[in-house]
């Protein structure tokens, strides 16, 4: 999310001056072209640092000249799966209560915490933003100790967004694992079946409407608002697979109830069986066109195996004036550019 708000806030022209604090070099980041031109920027400023530690979150907010900064969006946070309370603990809750208080301490006109729709309970019926609260993955869980935290803090000028599955260049974790489990697929000549079923959502937002969002809630959102981000395509899993289908000419199915809640038993054994099959496939095929250093993985965590939609109510926030550029949900040309921007950088195999 990040380098795609770098970009929008350079291509805005709104703004003066724009610091992003991260522990990864932007050289080491997997910058595909127009990320990396936003970056060189006259007016983003890149520091290095450690967001866990409160003196260096000082450091980071500090101006040479004095001036203080308007605006801070926490996009900063753990994001992979199936890691352990301590590190969520640390790198997701502690590191938000750390950032905000500083905000707080410098008078930043409005905080951003881009939080996750995850922290809603997994029914098929789309949460609205008073919705039951639920998290399903660890993650989420500490997604929201963080939201209760930062309102706890007197004082602090606080937004909370809460994307669902975010969708678009540079996406890793979102919908890129069925991609990248499709193209193995492909090159095993095999049917790709998903757990559950056809109607399972996993609803999404482009993370062009995302950044337009963030900018929205940082000059206009009055303090203490939560919003959701969905589009209206009530995304779920036949809908995906359809593009997936398209793009890379592949048969595609469900295991359905029966069979899934027999695996339901035992998912950590079918979780490992699955990234057995997928890993060394998808190693192979990344040989076999000569790349060697990718951050692509087809590899899926138990926690996102469980029967859980993510069906979220994204409509609250078009009240405000906000209009998604992209209601309808991903297209194939979606999943095409997200597939050419790995693609440019050799980091996904050329086929499609």
């Amino acid at each position: 999310m990040g380098r795609n708000l770098v970009k929008y806030l350079v291509d805005s022209g709104q703004v003066g001056y724009v610091r992003v604090i991260d522990k990864v070099l932007p050289a080491t980041a997997f910058l595909g072209t127009p990320h990396a031109e936003a970056f060189s920027n006259p007016i983003v400023e890149y520091r290095q640092g450690n967001l866990t530690s409160a003196a260096s979150i000082n450091k980071c907010f500090t101006i040479d000249d004095g001036s203080k900064f308007d605006y801070v969006v926490n996009l900063a946070a753990e994001t992979r799966y199936g890691q352990t309370e301590e590190v969520y603990a640390e790198k997701v809750l502690d590191l938000s209560v750390k950032c905000a208080t500083e905000a707080l301490k410098q008078g930043v006109k409005k905080f951003i915490e881009v939080s996750h729709a995850q922290v809603y309970a997994a029914d098929k019926k789309a949460s609205s933003e008073d919705g039951k609260l639920s998290p399903w993955t660890n993650l989420a869980k500490y997604k929201l100790k963080a939201e209760e935290a930062l309102k706890e803090m007197k004082g602090l000028p606080l937004v909370i967004l809460r994307p669902a599955i975010v969708y678009g260049l540079g996406d890793i974790s979102g919908l890129s694992p069925r991609i990248i489990t499709a193209a193995v697929y492909k090159h095993l000549d095999d049917k790709m079946k998903f757990l559950w079923s056809d109607d399972l959502r996993i609803n999404t937002v482009h993370i062009d409407d995302v950044c337009k969002a963030i900018w929205l809630a940082c000059t206009t959102f009055p303090p203490g608002t939560v919003y959701n981000l969905a589009d209206d395509a009530d995304t779920n899993q036949a809908k995906v697979n359809k593009l997936l289908e398209e793009i890379f000419a592949i048969k595609t199915g469900f295991l359905g109830s029966v069979v899934s809640n027999l695996a339901k038993l035992n998912l950590k054994s079918v979780a490992e069986e699955a990234n057995d099959k997928h890993l060394k496939p998808w190693s192979d095929l990344c040989k076999q066109y000569n790349i060697t250093n990718t951050p692509l993985t087809p590899y899926i965590d138990q926690e996102l195996l469980y029967n859980n939609s993510l069906s979220v109510d994204g409509s609250a926030i078009t009240k405000t004036g906000f209009k998604y550029d992209h209601p309808n949900g991903p297209t194939v040309d979606d999943f095409k550019q997200m597939i050419a921007y790995f693609v440019k950088q050799n980091l996904f195999p050329p086929v499609v």
